[in-house]
This record gives structure tokens, sequence and C-alpha cells, in this order.
């Protein structure tokens, strides 16, 4: 059995990732590798971060998911140092299509994959890239936040976290495109998520991060991923962001803080403009609430008028309803995340003709 290196000579990664110490470093919800073989067995090797060695972090650790052919083979929690899992084995040689991917977010962990070994005459190759590539830009929403727990009373847990039941993951398969996600649970345009009467918390937001490979409070190999750059080589042709939800709970009713989501959100779409020229952005809002949709879109508008840039469109989701369940936090529903995602892949039919 041959070992090989998780490099672009081997794999192509699933948005963003960073080559580190020979491992491939994942740190957003969906980050990933994907890459095909014809063999009899192959395996993959996983790094946890340092998260997994504190004790009683159970709902923290990084959770992989490993396809073969479509099928998912392994869901697994990295709650020990290492882990390594066969994915594959078969008597007769066959061809074989692998995708690995992160389901949880990047604040409470990463994971790298370490190797991948396989027993083929021809190696591993990187899969093709497919024809449309989408980066997604949110919050828990996007991240697939408690996506296996249908019980509203429950809490965050990366157990529970599945980002390819979510909106954001489901429209880039419809749409046969690759994907980057950017999103972060309770993160927002210009407060994280507050309880009533709870001040603001401008640490917790989004924009901060989006020049960077994720966010998080643990460290893979001694580094965090805020550390690292990221270098938007591949540029998207589409950038969807779904950001207000957590906003909402610091600015509710009050115009002035309504009226700095509006500028910032503004300023944001000029940071996301100079990082990539050409994309196609669509301002979402409204799957856990809609009240500051109005307020996105005076920052189109606005942005718009002071830059000239058309290339940029709004479309508000349909709120989410107690028919169709809640999880954790009541948070949408996969039935919920399913009405969303069609109605987002009609919109982006519509505007870009795909």
């Amino acid at each position: 059995m041959n070992t090989y290196l998780p490099n672009t000579d081997n794999v192509k990664p699933l948005g963003r990732t960073c080559f580190v110490d020979n491992t491939l470093w994942l740190a957003f919800s969906g980050s990933g590798a994907a890459f095909h073989f014809r063999g009899t067995k192959a395996k993959v090797a996983f790094l946890a971060d340092d998260t997994a060695s504190i004790p009683g972090n159970e709902d923290n650790h990084a959770r992989v998911a490993v396809y073969v052919n479509g099928s998912r083979v392994v869901d697994e929690m990295m709650d020990a140092p290492r882990k390594e899992f066969v994915i594959f084995e078969s008597e007769q040689a066959a061809d074989c299509s692998v995708e690995i991917v992160k389901l949880s977010e990047s604040a409470m962990s990463t994971v790298g994959i370490e190797s991948i070994s396989a027993e083929t005459k021809d190696g591993i190759h990187p899969t093709a890239e497919k024809p449309h590539y989408i980066e997604f830009v949110g919050d828990s929403i996007t991240c697939g936040y408690g996506m296996d727990d249908e019980n509203p009373e429950h809490n965050f847990s990366t157990r529970t976290e599945d980002v390819t039941r979510a909106y954001s993951y489901r429209t880039a398969q419809a749409l046969n495109a690759d994907y980057s996600m950017v999103s972060l649970s309770g993160y927002g345009i210009i407060s994280g998520y507050v309880n009533e009467g709870e001040p603001q918390k401008p640490e917790q937001t989004v924009p901060q991060y989006y020049e960077k490979l994720g966010f998080s409070y643990g460290k893979y190999l001694g580094r965090t991923p805020e550390t690292v750059k990221w270098t938007f080589d591949r540029q998207p042709d589409l950038i969807v962001i779904n950001l207000g939800t957590n906003d909402d709970s610091y600015a509710l009713d009050h115009a002035d803080r309504q009226e700095i989501y509006r500028a910032s959100y503004t300023e944001f779409l000029k940071l996301v403009r100079s990082k990539n020229p050409q994309a196609k952005i669509l301002c979402t809002l409204g799957i856990m609430g809609g009240r500051l949709f109005p307020f996105v879109e005076k920052a189109v508008a606005a942005y718009s008028a002071e830059t000239g840039d058309r290339n940029i469109a709004c479309m508000k989701f349909e709120e989410q309803l107690a028919s169709d369940g809640y999880t954790a936090d009541w948070h949408p529903t996969a039935v919920t995340h399913g009405k969303a995602a069609e109605k987002l892949i009609g919109n982006i039919k519509e505007l870009i003709g795909w």
C-alpha cells in the first residue's frame, strides 16, 4: 500500500484549506479534499488539534466525514490526537471517487488530513474542478447548526453540526458547483448573538476573518487559522452572503443600531468586492427572521450608488415555520433548509442562468 500526501498533486482541496507540515489543514465548515483512484483498499489518517486533549470537551471536537462514490463511509468525532480509517476495501479493483468533508465549524476545533494510503497501481488523482464555484458567507445557519438534533431546547454541539444538510452545501450540490464556506455560529456583521439587555459583541463578527483561513479557539500544530491569510487564487462565480440574524439580537428595533449595521454591511461589501472583482454577489437574510432585511437592501443600494457596481442583488428567504420543526436552539431543520435551498437555487438560475 502506497501513502500519499494530501497536496494538490494528489487531491482537490474543498473550500479553504492550507497545506502545512505535510498535512492539509481544515478549518471552516465543508472544507476538505476530493480525489479518485482505482484499487482494492484505501485509508485516510486525520490529526486533531489540541481541543481533542481537553477533558470534558466532547461537544467541541471536530466532526469529519468521508464519502466513497457518494456514500458516507466515515462519520467520526476527533476525540483523539490521531485517527485512521479504512474507507474502502474489496477483493476486486474498483473505481472510487472520494470526498473528505469537515462537517463541523472552525470556531470550536479544526482538523488535518495527515495522509491517504491506497492499494492502487496508478496512484490517486485530484477530482476535476466543477464548472461553477460558490462562496457562502454566513453564520450558524450556513454551518448546519444542530442539524442532527431536532430538540430546540438543546444547545450547541459539534456532534450535531452537519454542513452537508444545510441550504448552502445542498445548493452547491444541486448546481454542480464547488464551494467555500466562511461561516461562524453566533457571528454577525457588527455583533455576535446577545440575549436581551446584553451589550454588543463586536469581537464576534465575520468580516474580520474574511481574509483568513478561518477562526478557532483550538491550535493545530501550534497554529490558529486566523494567522493564515487566504489567497483568493480561485475566484468564485457567485458569493452568497447570509449575515444579520445575530446582529438583529443586538439591533432589535433601535434605529441607530440598524443604521450602524447598514453602514458596516456596505463597507463589508467593498472588502468582498476588492477580493473578488468579477463575482456576482447575492445578499440574503430571513430564515430565522428578516427584520434587518430592509437594511440589507439599503446597504446594497448605498454600495451600488457609491461604487457604480451593479453586479449585486438581494434575496429574502422565507422564515422558518413551526410546522417544519426546529433543531437545537430553535435553528432550522433539514426541511427548512431544503426549502431555503430550493428558493436560492431558483434565484441563482434566474440571476446567472446556470
